[in-house]
């Protein structure tokens, strides 16, 4: 365990002025130390420190310390500085069978009544984080992290830090760093067909955040949000904990099917155009026209998440459904983490202008702002052309990760998995025989050390639409090299010819 420096000053609560001073600084100390808030390894702050912020002599100090020593809560000596011993003595970690320590009067917990939580509270669930071993085939949502130019995004970042100004240090709208926000513009304005000035533009932590933002400022609980299905779990997850009432809506091979019984009285409808996510459709310009027509005849909201967009290896580019939006009825949301990698945490997000103040205000009493210095690094990164080598970069290596999967899928795969070949983003999906369940198959392919993940996870009831009669597996090849990719391939055979033969038993 590393030693942490305390170096600050210590509240200690010195006791009877009749007590010794000695005495008093050493039950402080030892009070501290059995009660944890100096835990074990903590410098302590030097004697000359100590002796300053309580008034006294550095002599008393000094023999408070010795004493500490020599009954083995203290380490340490004299130039080297002085730390909370790594390991007590086995008589103070003691604790009896009634919740008291030896020697203690008082149970250490106590009773207390019973906490009262918020709907809200009631209502939200924890996010699932991103897996952090080594990715493995066909480990989805998550791109080439080995592949990212770290050491330039640190000649960047140590760039920034050594020009800081105090301006940088200070902090920014809540709506972001003013250059960023012209940086996203411009690219947004040129690559994805978005039409926005950089007041339109909010950077935020990533969609996440956007959802979270016009969730709350949109929704109310019972109010009704339309989403496809199959769809991201992580904005039902954000409908969910404000109350609303989520409508799953069947997909066809136009996108998400408009039927109005489905939108009747819906206040915000979220969809995936780019490529419907998980399933990897292209939403048609008819539908996408319809879907404009609808929001401006009812007064409703579209929440267009464009993730993974950037990254399209056939086909002409498709312009946002944004682009197409002349009556402010659309919120455009991508994120940087999965282009650049997600620790970053900064995605944007496009607002209808009648739309800013509102999500400035929200923002501005939450999150305050994005981190600056991030902000500041990525502008860099974007105004000086990176950006724009890395998506083309990355774009060709997961084209030829797609090419290595779905040859390898032609040649092993043939009858037991139908892999569907995308235009663009990070992961596909492939169709199972009728019969054998996504569930049995992820069990199968995970005791061969493939990771997939079934269709099922992103339903909402039981399966309409599209293919509704099987059953599907989502596979990611982005993170993937492809000697990976084909023993993933090879495994994954043997894993669903396994589930296979369990079925006909």
């Amino acid at each position: 365990m590393p030693k942490r420096t305390t170096a600050f000053d210590l509240p200690l609560p010195l006791g009877d002025a009749e007590t010794p001073a000695y005495r008093r600084l050493y039950q402080a100390l030892r009070s501290e130390i059995l009660d944890g808030r100096l835990g074990p390894g903590a410098r302590l702050p030097a004697t000359r420190d100590l002796a300053r912020q309580y008034q006294l002599s550095r002599g008393t100090i000094v023999t408070a310390f010795e004493l500490l020593k020599s009954e083995g809560y203290l380490d340490g000596s004299i130039g080297s500085g002085t730390y909370v011993s790594k390991v007590l003595p086995d008589d103070l970690l003691h604790v009896e069978r009634d919740g008291r320590r030896a020697g203690d009067r008082q149970p250490l917990v106590q009773t207390k009544s019973r906490r009262r939580m918020s709907e809200y509270a009631k209502r939200v669930r924890l996010f699932p984080a991103l897996e952090t071993r080594p990715p493995r085939a066909f480990r989805a949502n998550i791109p080439a992290l080995d592949l990212f130019p770290v050491d330039l995004w640190t000649q960047l970042a140590t760039r920034r830090l050594r020009q800081a100004s105090t301006n940088l240090l200070r902090g920014c709208d809540p709506l972001g760093y003013r250059p960023l926000k012209e940086a996203v513009a411009d690219y947004l304005n040129t690559s994805r067909g978005v039409r926005c000035s950089p007041e339109q533009v909010a950077i935020v932590s990533g969609v996440q955040e956007a959802l979270d933002l016009a969730a709350r400022i949109f929704l109310n609980p019972g109010d009704r949000v339309c989403m496809e299905n199959p769809g991201y779990i992580g904005a039902a997850m954000v409908f969910e904990s404000v109350g609303a009432k989520i409508i799953a809506v069947a997909l066809d091979e136009e996108g998400i099917q408009l039927r109005a019984a489905a939108l009747r009285g819906a206040r915000l409808v979220y969809v995936t155009p780019g490529h419907q996510f998980p399933l990897g459709i292209g939403m048609s310009l008819a539908r996408r026209l319809q879907l404009l027509d609808w929001a401006r005849k009812s007064g409703a909201l579209i929440f267009e998440d464009d993730y993974d967009s950037e990254f399209r290896y056939s086909g002409r580019p498709v312009p946002a459904l944004q682009g197409l939006d002349r009556n402010g009825s659309v919120l455009f949301a991508g994120s940087f983490s999965k282009v650049l990698f997600p620790g970053l945490r900064l995605g944007y997000l496009v607002m209808p202008p009648d739309l800013v103040d509102y999500f400035a205000a929200a923002k501005s009493i939450t999150t305050r702002h994005a981190q600056l210095m991030d902000q500041a690094v990525l502008c860099d990164f974007i105004a000086e052309g990176h950006f724009g080598r890395h998506l083309r970069r990355m774009r060709g290596v997961y084209a030829e990760r797609l090419s290595v999967l779905l040859q390898s899928a032609r040649e092993r795969l043939a009858g037991l998995l139908d892999i569907s070949s995308v235009e663009a983003g990070l992961q596909t999906v492939g169709w199972l025989p009728r019969g054998i369940s996504g569930e049995s198959a992820t069990r199968a392919a995970a005791a061969r050390n493939v990771e997939v993940i079934p269709l099922s996870w992103y339903l909402r009831g039981r399966a309409a639409g599209l293919r509704s009669s099987h059953e599907a597996l989502q596979l990611g090849f982005a993170a993937v090299d492809p000697r990976e990719i084909e023993r993933g391939v090879l495994d994954l055979a043997r894993a669903l010819e396994t589930a296979a033969c369990h079925t006909k038993s």
